[in-house]
C-alpha cells in the first residue's frame, strides 16, 4: 500500500503555468475578447501541425467534428460510419447532424477502425467513414482512405487525441476531407477548452468559419443558419503558448511510453501495439490487462498508481444508442470492441512524471504478475 507521505502518481497532469497565466492578462487587457488576433493567429501557428492546411478554431472538439460534418454536407438520411470504441463525441457529432451512426468493429491488434469492418458496413446511404485516432495513435489511413475513395465517401478524421501523430511522415488532420483536434486540458496541449477543424478546401473553412458565427462572414449579414461556437481569443492565447511547448512534451511522452514497454514485464499485461509507420503521441498509456482487470486497478491505486478506463462502455452500449437501435431492431456485432472495453486500462505517461514515478508504475504493474 502507498505509504501517507507518498503521492499518488497522477493518470492525468494538464499544465497552467505563468506563461499561460500572463498570456491570459493581456488578452484581458486588450479587451479582444472573443473571435479576435489571437484566434488568428493560432488557426496559423497550428496550420504547420497539419501540413499547411486551413485550420478554423471552434471552442470544442465537439464541435469541430459537428461543424465539420455539418459543412460536408452530412445530415437526415445519409449515414457516417463510426468505431464504437471511442469517447461518446464522435457518435454524437453525427447525431446531432441527424445522420445515422453505423458502428464498425476496430482491429484485433489495435483500437482503431477495422478496414474489413468498414467496408462491410457501407450501405448505399453510407456519406462519410470517420476514423479516430484513439490515444494518439494513428488509424489505418492507409488502408481506410482507398476505401472511401473508391466509394466515393468523404473521410472525417477525428484527431481530438492525436497532435502531431503521423503514419508513413504524414500527420493525422491531413488525410481526409477534414479533421478535428480538441484542446480539453487533459489533451497533450489544451487551450482551456477549444477545438479545431483542418482542411484543405477553402469553400469547406468558408462554411465552417460561417457555422461557427452563426452563418456570418460580415457583421449581421447572415448567410446561412449558424450558431455560436467560436473560440475566446484568452483561450487561443492559452492554446498559443501550450503550442510552443507540444514538441517537447511529445518528445517526453514518447520516451515515457519507450520506458514502460521496455521495462513492464508482468504476463497478464499487454503494452499498446504501434503499427508499422505510426507515429504514437501517447495521449494515452492504454495496457490490456487479461484476468479481473478490476482487481488490477485496485492493487494499482493500493500502490499509488493513478489509473483510468477508457472507456468502460461502448459507445453502441450507451443508453442514447442502445435504446433507438433496439427500437429499431438493429444490432451490432463488434467482438474486438467488447473485448477491448472489457481489457483496458490506461496507466500514467503525461510529461510530468518524473524517474521514480516511471519506476513506481513499472514496479506496480509487474507485481501484477500472471494473475490480477
Amino acid at each position: 500500500m502507498t505509504s501517507i507521505n507518498e503521492q499518488q502518481v497522477p493518470v492525468a497532469s494538464p499544465v497552467i503555468g505563468e506563461a499561460e497565466i500572463d498570456a491570459v492578462v493581456q488578452v484581458l487587457r486588450s479587451g479582444n475578447v472573443v473571435q479576435g488576433p489571437e484566434v488568428a493567429a493560432f488557426e496559423e501557428c497550428f496550420s504547420a501541425l497539419v501540413d499547411g492546411r486551413i485550420c478554423v478554431a471552434v471552442n470544442s472538439g465537439t464541435s469541430a467534428l459537428h461543424l465539420l460534418l455539418l459543412a460536408l454536407g452530412i445530415g437526415r438520411g445519409d449515414e457516417v460510419v463510426v468505431p464504437s470504441f471511442s469517447f461518446a463525441a464522435s457518435a454524437n457529432a453525427v447525431r446531432l447532424t441527424g445522420a445515422d451512426v453505423v458502428f464498425a468493429d476496430i482491429e484485433p491488434d489495435g483500437f482503431g477502425l477495422d478496414p474489413a469492418a468498414v467496408e462491410a458496413a457501407i450501405t448505399p446511404r453510407t456519406a462519410a467513414i470517420m476514423p479516430v485516432h484513439l490515444y494518439g495513435h494513428p488509424a489505418a489511413m492507409d488502408r481506410l482512405t482507398p476505401i472511401a475513395e473508391r466509394r466515393g465517401l468523404a473521410v472525417v478524421e477525428d484527431a481530438c487525441q492525436a497532435h502531431t501523430a503521423a503514419l508513413h511522415g504524414k500527420p493525422v488532420g491531413a488525410f481526409g476531407a477534414g479533421g478535428a483536434f480538441s484542446f480539453y486540458p487533459t489533451k497533450n496541449m489544451h487551450a482551456l477548452e477549444g477545438g479545431m477543424v483542418t482542411t484543405a478546401d477553402p469553400e469547406l473553412a468558408r462554411t465552417v468559419r460561417l457555422l461557427r458565427n452563426q452563418g456570418m462572414e460580415q457583421r449581421y449579414a447572415n448567410e446561412i443558419v449558424g450558431a455560436n461556437m467560436r473560440m475566446t481569443d484568452v483561450s487561443a492565447a492559452v492554446g498559443r503558448v501550450q503550442l510552443g511547448r507540444l514538441a517537447a512534451w511529445t518528445e517526453r511522452r514518447r520516451a515515457n511510453a519507450a520506458y514502460l514497454d521496455d521495462h513492464i514485464t508482468a504476463p497478464a499485461v499487454t503494452v499498446p501495439p504501434v503499427a508499422e509507420g505510426a507515429r504514437h503521441v501517447y495521449h494515452q498509456y492504454t495496457v490490456r490487462i487479461r484476468g479481473d482487470r478490476d482487481a488490477a486497478m485496485a492493487r494499482l491505486t493500493g500502490a499509488g498508481i493513478g489509473n483510468a478506463v477508457y472507456y468502460p462502455t461502448p459507445i453502441h452500449r450507451l443508453k442514447p444508442y442502445w435504446e433507438p437501435d433496439q427500437k429499431a431492431g438493429r444490432t451490432w456485432d463488434l467482438p474486438e470492441t467488447d473485448k477491448a472495453a472489457d481489457e483496458v486500462v490506461s496507466l500514467p505517461v503525461h510529461p510530468s512524471l518524473t524517474e521514480g514515478d516511471l519506476e513506481r508504475v513499472v514496479t506496480a504493474v509487474n507485481a501484477l504478475g500472471e494473475n490480477p
